[in-house]
């Protein structure tokens, strides 16, 4: 299945009837399989409600199912389309969540055991979490589908102000963005656009308004300061040694 036929269950995604059909235990916080009827179209959902994640000391309190929102329109804007189809349900089974399409893949192939050729793909990977300031980007949050597309997910605890990016991806540290990548970030940076005082005549863009309804303006301005940085510097960071830069656990 294409990456536009995922997208093209947005609207199933949106008003399909929601039926619980188990609960993921491996998690820190509820997520629940949905089957998702919708007109002719059947199909599995990952559904995480508000009122069922465990408050964390430096993240606004039931703020994580609308981040997991925010990394998909991020992925979308920058046209890497990574992160599975997402939207916010107020009408969930358990009250308001997101919703996400469920990825078909092998749970033992994640980035611990990838060839060494799938492992090369991972720079937008690398450059996507940055953005975001991914605090958690375990190796089984990078899946594979039969169609050989990459899928990330699992980004609740993203967008923070602060740095807070952990990862177990630090292949590409030190190397300098390739060409096509910059362009993407340079784009995107062209996207969030913001109106305030520092940049009279702009008006807020479309991408912005859409991130407001997630996160903050403090934690917006923060994404377009992360690309800034990543544009200045034109290469792959290393490793923050002065705070944890792993993710734990690391699978």
């Amino acid at each position: 299945m294409s990456t536009n036929q995922k997208n093209a269950y947005l609207p199933a995604l949106q008003e399909g009837t929601l039926d619980v059909q188990g609960e993921f235990m491996w998690g820190s916080n509820y997520t629940f399989l949905i089957n998702v009827t919708h007109e002719n179209i059947n199909l599995q959902a990952v559904y995480k409600p508000t009122r069922g994640t465990r408050p964390l000391w430096d993240f606004p309190p039931a703020s994580l199912p609308r981040r997991e929102v925010a990394a998909y329109l991020v992925s979308e804007a920058l046209g890497w389309k990574f992160v599975p189809t997402t939207i916010f349900r107020q009408d969930g089974p358990y009250g308001p969540g997101s919703l996400q399409l469920f990825i078909e893949h092998d749970p033992e192939y994640h980035y611990f055991k990838f060839t060494e050729t799938d492992r090369q793909r991972l720079r937008p990977v690398v450059l996507f979490d940055i953005l975001v300031n991914n605090a958690d980007r375990k190796g089984s949050h990078v899946l594979l589908d039969s169609g050989g597309h990459l899928w990330l997910i699992d980004h609740g605890i993203c967008f923070h102000t602060k740095g807070k990016l952990r990862t177990v991806i630090w292949d590409f540290a030190g190397e300098m963005i390739p060409d096509d990548l910059y362009a993407d970030l340079r784009q995107f940076r062209k996207l969030l656009t913001i109106d305030n005082d520092l940049q009279p005549g702009a008006k807020t863009s479309q991408l912005v308004r859409n991130l407001s309804v997630f996160l903050s303006n403090e934690e917006i301005s923060a994404v377009a300061q992360r690309t800034e940085r990543l544009l200045e510097s034109a290469q792959f960071p290393d490793p923050d040694s002065d705070r944890r830069h792993y993710p734990w656990p690391a699978v």
